[in-house]
């Protein structure tokens, strides 16, 4: 019996033939091993594996035995991984999630025996509060991530919770903590490393530890939060990326590990992950991957025609770097980004569309062509090698254990590496502006001097501040190459105000000016922000968070809303601290999320892509998907639950009902259920109250939505929440008629969609009662005289909202005819808005069709002029008279012809 390996790997024959002969009285080892090759080497088979070496003898109670069963069972792991790789049996996955294990599990083995021989000479490990604890050995890189290679060194940095001292053994000698983990740490390292006649099981790297050769091998949690805090490189941050916790000194019991673990990521996690973009990882990237470029190039300096598929030009390292690239700029706000896997990574950065799709297709069939490569250099002789040699003599068998043709190998090899270099060069292409460093404060203040003096002002009492002069030197040169951009391309004594007072603002943040100063058209789209209006200038300011948007290529494209809200669900629920939501980062990220959708209207606003309606259509929507992703949240944390999914729904009034909703419109809302548990009034009030807070609470990333929950039966009088019969009942007996003008605008927004439909049904009911028409028309000119008498105008300008001929009297003269007449017109009853409406009422002969058309042409242009204003930050909605006098006729036309002459009198 021959195996394919056997004709590429020295490593493979060398081993073969030492196993034969130490069980030359044996079974075939032959045989023994053709048949672990003919299924796949899971953790299940390892662990099968591990057993049969061990002969049922314990590990931790003999370090010599363990040390040659670690060596044993890494042999076997090679010997069946190589053949079932180069037969064409194990793809990339199984080959590193089989190498990983074996490091998880030789390590765990490892650290047992240090745990226990030390528990047994100076007792167990205590902290400071004499709790137990244990080493923990956390694997870095690929360790971390389930993608160790065949004959890789294993990265690892031991950390523990805190200095205290040990219980004492049976000798009765105590000795430090901090002293017996380091004696753990060694032990676990001699135990993996030292080569003996089996071999060895990993070379083990700990220079990724704080502070590197030169610090201590073991770190307290608190030291390496005080590191990571005062010393912690940016390098480190792509270091810790993929850091995992993997093994134990298993002397303090798992419910430890797992609390002592959890610590350890509330420490690494805002380390690596930054709350905002951190656009300044571009330049700690690319000033580390020089290095490494640098490095390579010395290397290689003496076989200019051998290629390093790890580290050269093109090669896994750059690869990996473009989705840790994102992962570090992006993962703060999209836990969903934080997978330690490469290739799952991609994956999320092709579905989230941060990358284009075939650019992340491209990587990974590059991903896998070099890392198979990477395995058949290392299977040759078992080195810790990524050096593809020049010759083609060498290269042969490197292809043949691809099943590749020679020159079909290198062809492949050659467009893979081209197509990596390419897109991460792209990504890492420095700032053209870094060439010219225009730090000439005194030259671009003479440039604004000859333009507006306030802006030079403005300019002077920026360089002036504590925040100018607390920035980086290279944040403020970038800030002053934008202040000369902006003047070159013109932009308004407004726009130049408005953008000092922004760099001002995140000065402090300089991942944000470095994005600024980066992405050219970015800037140019944020200074046509900034001279447009007041409003969404100030809306940028306060979350600068949404200049992020600016970058993508489709930010001109109308977004699909239930595909947004199904991304934004899952990086909501991947925000999590071990088992645990982490409910401050989920509203952080929902809040920061419909930001960046309110703001992509904006600038598509802006660009003129839509009417005004349309506008208040996509708000409207935006608000019901986030409406319904924060309900589902919410339940699913709550104690109270008792089914799923809850039998709830929020139903929309006023601007929201109507799909009328502005760019800061408040949410009126009426919350619904149908449950006859008895555990249902209590769960749910629970929930509409939660549901407010999460709402309207201000956190870090700002306010989501201002609620007013006033509109339910009885007002703030009544319960948060109400049955649907409960809710019929009151608007059928209790209910005043304004109250019914506002359910003529209220639709189901978001929950249970049954329960919307049930909600539908009561609406059309209640809303084609038989009401006497005089009676009706009093009422509504009644309160439309105390809604007048509660909004004084006593300025000469004409507000569109609420003076005679305004907007209020146009959805006052709708409401009416709904209330009026949809008994015999049921067409009246569909919330369509107030301009379908009219027209429908003209087609039913209610109304006169002229006027109706000229009083939906009004509403159109009042919302207009209104939307105009408020983007200006306008206190009031009021405009000169003459510039709306035609409408507001045509406007109190209606009114006469409708209300008053329904109600006998004159206005």
């Amino acid at each position: 019996m021959r195996f394919v390996s056997e004709d590429y790997s020295g490593y493979f024959r060398r081993s073969l033939a030492a196993l034969e002969a130490k069980n030359a009285d044996s079974p075939s080892i032959r045989r023994l091993l053709s048949e672990r090759v003919a299924a796949a080497l899971d953790a299940s088979a390892i662990d099968a594996l591990l057993d049969t070496h061990a002969e049922g003898r314990p590990l931790a109670a003999d370090g010599a035995h363990a040390a040659s069963v670690l060596r044993r069972l890494r042999q076997w792991v090679m010997l069946i991984l190589m053949e079932r790789d180069i037969s064409g049996h194990a793809d990339l996955d199984e080959v590193c999630q089989a190498m990983t294990y074996l490091a998880r599990r030789t390590t765990g083995c490892a650290m047992r025996v240090a745990g226990s021989e030390l528990a047994q000479q100076f007792g167990a490990a205590l902290d400071g509060e004499g709790r137990p604890q244990d080493l923990l050995a956390v694997a870095m890189g690929k360790g971390g991530a389930d993608e160790l290679n065949v004959s890789s060194d294993l990265d690892l940095v031991f950390v523990f919770r805190d200095e205290g001292q040990s219980a004492g053994g049976a000798s009765g000698r105590v000795i430090a903590s901090s002293e017996w983990m380091h004696r753990a740490a060694r032990r676990t390292i001699e135990l993996l490393s030292e080569i003996t006649a089996d071999g060895f099981v990993f070379r083990v790297d700990t220079r990724l530890r704080p502070n590197g050769d030169s610090g201590p091998l073991v770190a307290s949690l608190s030291m390496l939060e005080q590191y990571f805090y005062s010393q912690g490189r940016e390098w480190e941050r792509f270091a810790w990326l993929k850091s995992n916790v993997i093994a134990d000194t298993a002397q303090a019991g798992e419910q430890t590990r797992r609390d002592d673990t959890q610590s350890l990521e509330r420490i690494v996690t805002p380390f690596v992950f930054r709350r905002y973009l951190d656009y300044d990882a571009f330049a700690s990237l690319r000033d580390l991957h020089r290095l490494i470029r640098s490095e390579v190039a010395r290397r290689s300096a003496r076989d200019l025609t051998a290629r390093d598929v790890k580290l050269g030009r093109g090669g896994i390292r750059e690869i990996e770097f473009t989705a840790q690239l994102f992962q570090i700029v992006r993962g703060g706000r999209d836990p969903g980004l934080r997978d330690r896997r490469t290739l799952a990574t991609l994956a999320t950065l092709a579905r989230r569309s941060v990358l284009d799709r075939e650019e992340c297709d491209t990587l990974a069939r590059a991903y896998q062509l070099l890392r198979r490569t990477e395995h058949a250099i290392q299977f040759r002789e078992d080195e810790q090698t990524h050096r593809l040699s020049g010759s083609p003599d060498e290269r042969a068998p490197i292809a043949a254990m691809l099943r590749m043709a020679p020159a079909d190998f290198d062809q492949a090899i050659t467009d893979a590496t081209q197509a990596v270099a390419n897109i991460f060069e792209r990504l890492l292409a420095p700032d053209p502006d870094d060439r010219v460093r225009a730090s000439d404060e005194s030259a671009g203040e003479a440039t604004l001097a000859a333009d507006d003096p306030d802006v030079v002002r403005r300019i002077g009492l920026l360089r002036e501040g504590t925040r100018y002069a607390a920035a980086r030197p290279d944040t403020r040169a970038a800030i002053e190459r934008l202040l000369s951009e902006a003047i070159s391309q013109r932009t308004g004594s407004a726009g130049m105000i408005r953008l000092v007072e922004m760099l001002e603002s995140v000065c402090r943040r300089p991942a944000y000016v470095a994005l600024l100063a980066r992405y050219p058209l970015v800037f140019g789209r944020v200074l046509r922000v900034l001279d447009w209006s007041k409003w969404p200038a100030e809306y940028l300011m306060r979350h600068p968070v949404v200049l992020d948007e600016l970058l993508d290529g489709q930010l001109l494209e109308s977004t699909t809303f239930p595909d947004w809200a199904r991304q934004l669900r899952e990086r909501v629920v991947a925000a999590r601290i071990g088992e645990t939501p982490d409910v401050e980062l989920q509203m952080d990220l929902v809040r920061e999320a419909h930001h960046a959708q309110v703001f992509r209207l904006m600038v598509q606003d802006l660009e003129g892509r839509h009417s005004t309606e349309r506008i208040s259509d996509f708000l409207s929507e935006l608000a019901d998907q986030v409406l319904g992703l924060v309900i589902d949240l919410i339940w699913s944390q709550l104690r109270q639950r008792y089914c799923d999914p809850p039998r709830f729904a929020a139903i929309a009034y006023g601007r929201l009902g109507g799909k009328d909703l502005g760019y800061a419109s408040d949410l009126d809302l009426v919350f619904l259920y149908d449950n006859d548990d008895e555990r249902a009034t209590e769960a749910y009030s629970f929930l509409a109250q939660r549901l407010g807070g999460w709402l309207s609470t201000r956190t870090a990333a700002g306010l989501l939505f201002e609620t007013d929950l006033r509109l339910r039966p009885n007002g703030q009088a009544g319960l948060l929440v109400s049955t649907v019969e409960a809710f019929e009942g009151y608007q059928r007996e209790s209910a005043w008629v304004w109250e019914h003008q506002a359910l003529s605008r209220a639709r189901f927004a978001a929950g249970d969609q049954a329960l919307g439909e049930r909600f539908e049904q009561v609406r059309r009911s209640v809303l084609s009662i038989v009401r006497d028409p005089q009676t009706l028309a009093k009422e509504v000119i009644a309160m439309r005289r105390k809604m007048h008498d509660g909004h004084p105008n006593r300025s000469e300008l004409f507000d569109l909202k609420h003076d005679r001929g305004g907007m209020v009297d146009i959805e006052f003269n709708v409401q009416y005819l709904v209330l009026a007449h949809a008994q015999l017109h049921p067409q009246l009853l569909d919330n369509a808005g107030n301009i379908a409406l009219l027209g429908r009422a003209a087609e039913a002969g209610l109304i006169d069709r002229t006027l109706a058309q000229e009083v939906a042409n009004a509403y159109r242009r009042y919302r207009q002029l209104q939307h105009k204003l408020r983007l200006d930050d306008s206190q009031y909605a009021r405009v000169a008279p003459e510039v709306v006098a035609a409408q507001a006729d045509s406007v109190v036309s209606l009114w006469r012809q409708t209300l008053e002459s329904a109600a006998g009198e004159d206005r």
